[in-house]
């Protein structure tokens, strides 16, 4: 069962995602999924090599416990 996921993200980041997501031929979601996936180890995607970068992300997010208003909190620091 698929279940929609809302991400709040950069709007620079955003663009950058689906000018990818047309080259490779998937979706946006389909590129978030595979990124999970591989996160968590739960699934290696055929002919799909990690990049450097996506390897030193993996982990990243174990245990970390922000919320909306740290969210808020950090955007509103930015602009200021």
């Amino acid at each position: 069962m698929n279940t929609k996921l809302t991400l709040r993200l950069d709007e620079r980041l955003i663009s950058r995602a689906k000018h990818h997501s047309r080259r490779s031929g998937k979706s946006v979601s389909q590129l978030v999924a595979d990124y999970f996936a591989i996160m968590e180890g739960d699934a290696l995607i055929p002919d799909t090599e990690l990049t450097p970068r996506v390897r030193s992300m993996i982990g990243s997010l174990r245990g970390a416990s922000v919320t909306e208003d740290d969210y808020r909190r950090h955007l509103e620091e930015r602009s200021r």
